[in-house]
């Protein structure tokens, strides 16, 4: 890759100093495949090995990013193989696969990452009892670990909804809720039900290392809505066509800044660069927000009519621009619109502009889904099951990933506030429809894939 040019260093110095542009996350993928076995306790020691002598260098060499390029790397991530596939042989109990969350989350704290992810089941099509087992320990698994995130793919595109994994989903989620209601549920945090699940994924709670990838890779996830806010405010009043053509080559420039830092991470460590994510991922601090993008497009709130439409554009543009600095953008690369990391998404909440079915019908053009949304503690397991039945259809027939974070707030009501800190930050809890969709997701079965699926 050509180094960059003392122009772009000027631009890229400017948009970390003043425009809050960051490297969300440099994401170490590591395969535990050739850990498997029959023996639970030398599984364990394999996986505690391999993390470890692998990322062992993964903090430092990220620090020394930092250093030399003056550019801010907020986490250091882990993602390995799906643990559902690791643990199958040697797992037979709930608690043999919390041993398993254990191990991941004393690997993570002896290499200093933030998190790692892979305590997760694909399940689109149907369960094995390995991965039935490991999905009914996600509740217990989270509330003993602290790094741990946990995923769970419940459909595809050209698999269909498996609606038994929904249904018992719903329950998970309940559950993982009340396992960690000391701490505003934040469990939930770090559980994701996804659609249509990216193999290369960097980002968290979702990030699992994919049968497909290499041993060891590195992925990395930038973000920039600063500097994408910015440029915006410079273009007030324009057409769509300026509009577009900002919003694209803003997007280069910050995965170019990416791509600068894969390369150089991939090399230090002697790890294949895999992917750049290019995600607009918010945080809650001033100035660096999705919702004030769209904003600045025009919209007098986040959840006014239009806000769809400003989505959708911001969406394609940013990928569009991503696409062309590098040649390999995966992951979710697009904008991410989660409630508690967003300070302007809370406060579109708090005015009312902003409601649960208008940020559903906003996931069928952002990245991911409905993400970081905390709702009432008697929420019902079946009305979050339906939530994510909702969320999958919207992915499997679009043929993108959609997902879900819900945060059932033991306790919590409507209007109430959940505390997380840090880079999950605060939400407001939203109200659900309160009409009951038991009869429906109580059927058990599979929703059969959408007819434009059959391509071969």
């Amino acid at each position: 890759m050509a180094m960059l040019s003392r122009f772009e260093v000027d631009e890229t110095n400017k948009m970390i100093e003043q425009e809050r542009l960051d490297v969300r996350t440099i994401t170490m993928g590591i395969s535990l495949l050739d850990c498997i076995g029959s023996d639970l306790e030398e599984v364990n020691r394999k996986v505690y090995e391999k993390i470890v002598l692998k990322a062992r260098d993964l903090v430092k060499v990220g620090r020394e990013i930092e250093v030399k390029y003056g550019i801010p790397i907020v986490n250091k991530r882990i993602s390995v193989t799906p643990i559902s596939l690791v643990g199958g042989a040697a797992c037979r109990t709930r608690e043999d696969f919390v041993s398993l969350a254990k191990t991941l989350d004393r690997a993570a704290k002896e290499v200093k990452v933030n998190f790692i992810g892979g305590y997760s089941a694909l399940v689109g099509k149907g369960m094995t009892p390995a991965e039935e087992l490991l999905i009914r320990s996600i509740p217990e698994a989270l509330a003993a670990t602290e790094r741990v995130c946990s995923s769970v793919n419940v459909g595809s595109t050209k698999t269909g909804i498996n609606m038994d994994a929904v249904r018992l989903m719903g329950q998970v989620v309940k559950e993982t809720a009340k396992a960690t209601e000391d701490q505003d549920s934040l469990g939930c945090a770090k559980l994701v039900v996804f659609c249509n699940a990216p193999d290369d994924n960097p980002f968290m709670a979702g990030a699992f290392h994919g049968v497909t990838e290499a041993d060891v890779v590195i992925n990395v996830g930038v973000s920039g809505p600063g500097v994408v806010k910015t440029a915006l405010e410079k273009i007030r009043g324009e057409d769509f066509e300026t509009l577009c053509e900002t919003i694209k080559k803003t997007a280069f420039k910050v995965t170019r800044v990416g791509q600068l830092v894969a390369k150089e991470a991939s090399e230090r460590l002697g790890v294949p660069f895999g992917i750049v994510d290019l995600s607009l991922a918010p945080t809650p601090a001033v100035g660096d927000s999705v919702a004030e993008i769209l904003e600045e497009m025009g919209l007098e709130s986040v959840g006014a009519p239009g806000t769809t439409a400003a989505l959708a554009l911001l969406n394609d543009q940013v990928k569009k621009g991503g696409v062309m600095a590098s040649s390999y953008v995966g992951g979710l690369s697009g904008a991410f619109i989660p409630v508690s990391e967003d300070q302007g998404m809370i406060d579109a909440v708090n005015r009312k502009a902003l409601t649960l079915e208008k940020l559903e019908a906003m996931t069928c053009v952002c990245s991911v889904g409905l993400d970081m949304i905390a709702v009432p503690g008697d929420t019902a397991a079946e009305t979050i099951s339906g939530i994510i039945a909702d969320e999958a259809a919207i992915g499997m027939v679009n043929q993108k990933t959609t997902a879900v974070r819900l945060i059932p707030a033991e306790g919590k009501k409507a209007g109430d506030v959940v505390e997380f800190g840090g880079l999950l930050g605060h939400a407001p809890v939203m109200p659900v429809n309160g009409y009951s969709c038991a009869g429906f997701v109580n059927r058990g079965g599979r929703i059969p894939a959408p007819i434009h699926s059959f391509k071969n």
